[in-house]
């Protein structure tokens, strides 16, 4: 009879996914490039539409 080997599942979620693919799609440049900078602002445009992707997603 043969042992079934000791497994480990973790739940990842899938933000860390979206967010990496956001990342390697260069989205946040992109954004930021046609946008440009604002006056003022702390957060890039295209870190606050990588946030709020992120958060409708979670």
């Amino acid at each position: 009879m043969e042992t079934t080997p000791n497994l480990q599942v973790y739940d990842l979620g899938h933000l860390g996914l979206v967010a990496s693919i956001v990342d390697q799609i260069g989205l946040v440049q992109t954004v930021d490039q046609f946008v440009g900078p604002r006056p003022g602002e702390k957060v890039s445009t295209g870190m606050a539409l990588k946030a709020a992707i992120l958060n409708a997603l979670g």
